[in-house]
C-alpha cells in the first residue's frame, strides 16, 4: 500500500478524525499542512482528476465566498487560484498513491487498507 497522506488547508473536525481513524489502525500518515507545504500543479492536477475541481472548492466557507474563485467555473482559472491560495480546498484532502478522498470518508479508506 503506497504511504497516506492527509493535506489540511485548515484545523476542522472532519480532519481530526481522519488522523484519528488511521491512528487507530496504526496506519503512518505523512500530515501536509498547506499553509507550509504549498501543492504542486501536479499534485493539485492529480486531485482534480480524482475527485473534480467542483469538490476540491470550499464554497461553503464565509472565507472562500469571499474570494472571486468561489464563483470560477473554468478549471484553467480555478486552479491558478487555488496554486495561489490553498485555503481554497476543502480539508482534509486524503491521498493513498492516485486515489485521492474529500473530507471525511471511512468506508473509502478501510476499502484502501484492505488492498495488497
Amino acid at each position: 500500500m503506497a504511504a497516506i497522506q492527509i493535506y489540511v488547508s485548515r484545523k476542522n473536525f472532519d480532519q481530526q478524525k481522519a488522523e484519528r481513524f488511521f491512528k487507530e489502525r496504526r496506519v503512518t500518515v505523512q500530515l501536509m499542512d498547506l499553509k507550509k507545504h504549498r501543492l504542486g500543479e501536479r499534485e493539485l492536477r492529480l486531485f482534480v482528476r480524482a475527485v473534480g475541481i467542483e469538490n476540491l472548492i470550499d464554497r461553503e466557507d464565509k472565507r472562500v465566498k469571499e474570494h472571486p474563485a468561489c464563483y470560477y467555473d473554468r478549471e484553467s482559472l480555478l486552479i491558478p487560484a487555488v496554486l495561489e491560495d490553498p485555503w481554497l480546498l476543502r480539508s482534509p484532502i486524503v491521498r493513498c498513491g492516485s486515489k485521492v478522498t474529500v473530507g471525511y470518508q471511512p468506508d473509502v479508506w478501510e476499502a484502501w487498507l484492505k488492498q495488497p
